[in-house]
């Protein structure tokens, strides 16, 4: 489910190194991170954009079919080519590349709706005990509670939740 991390963050977003107190040191990470899984050309972005508008296109996407390819577009834009992902221009190119029609893209980023369900996701969220992106639940088989992973980890740290849970090797 999409989740808006930072409702906070106002339009034209803000720049990471007055939100984060060691920015750099935190996009050096997720650069060097990107790498091990084969993404050479990550260009970490440097302001924090707000993701509400985004957000509600992505819950038009996922009414057309087209979630999975709004999301390596959206993300494409943000982390490789450092663009912003909230203007009607953003909006409409994520939207065509992804193959959703821009027009219906520009009117679901602005949907009293869509935007309330938005606001309604991360209430669910906060509720469920999320803190961050991604959050993946891993629940055993037998009762017992479920292994939370937080953030971005690496391979090795998601196949360890799994098997504790009870999921086989394959």
């Amino acid at each position: 489910m999409g989740y808006e991390l930072h409702p906070e963050t106002p339009a034209g977003g803000v720049p990471l190194a007055s939100w984060l107190p060691n920015a750099d040191a935190m996009l050096g990470y997720v650069k060097t991170f990107a790498e091990g899984f084969g993404i050479p050309d990550l260009a970490p972005p440097t302001r924090l954009a707000p993701t509400r508008r985004v957000l509600a296109v992505a819950r038009l996407a996922r009414e057309v079919g087209r979630l999975d390819s709004l999301r390596v577009v959206a993300f494409d834009a943000y982390w490789r080519r450092g663009w912003g992902i909230e203007s009607d221009e953003d909006l409409r190119w994520i939207a065509r590349e992804a193959g959703v029609d821009p027009q219906a893209a520009l009117a679901a980023a602005s949907d009293p709706a869509r935007l309330a369900d938005v606001a309604a996701a991360r209430r669910e969220a906060i509720a469920a005990g999320v803190t961050g992106v991604p959050t993946f639940d891993f629940v055993p088989l037998a009762g017992r509670e479920p292994i939370r992973v937080v953030g971005c980890q690496r391979y090795e740290v998601l196949a360890d939740a799994a098997r504790r849970a009870g999921a086989a090797h394959r």
